[in-house]
């Protein structure tokens, strides 16, 4: 169990490293993917579907939410 919980915080930390040189656009997609595919995951998990096709589902709609975000936020300046 406890090699387990090692490897999986280091998975997490070699990710997070990864990401340090992406542009403010590639982190807005990802983020919004990322967060899209947990909610999916959860969701259709929660309503006895596929927790895989929920994680799909919700991560294209999270990566266009993301691009919607970073389109307004170049708009405006940031």
């Amino acid at each position: 169990m406890k090699v387990k919980r090692i490897i999986g915080v280091l998975s997490v930390l070699i990710m997070l490293a990864g990401c340090a040189g992406m542009t403010r656009t590639e982190q807005r997609l990802l983020s919004g993917g990322a967060i899209g595919a947990g909610a999916g995951a959860a969701i259709g998990a929660a309503a006895g579907g596929s927790p895989a096709a929920g994680a799909a589902i919700g991560g294209a709609a999270g990566v266009v939410g993301g691009a919607i975000v970073d389109q307004r936020e170049k708009s405006r300046g940031y």
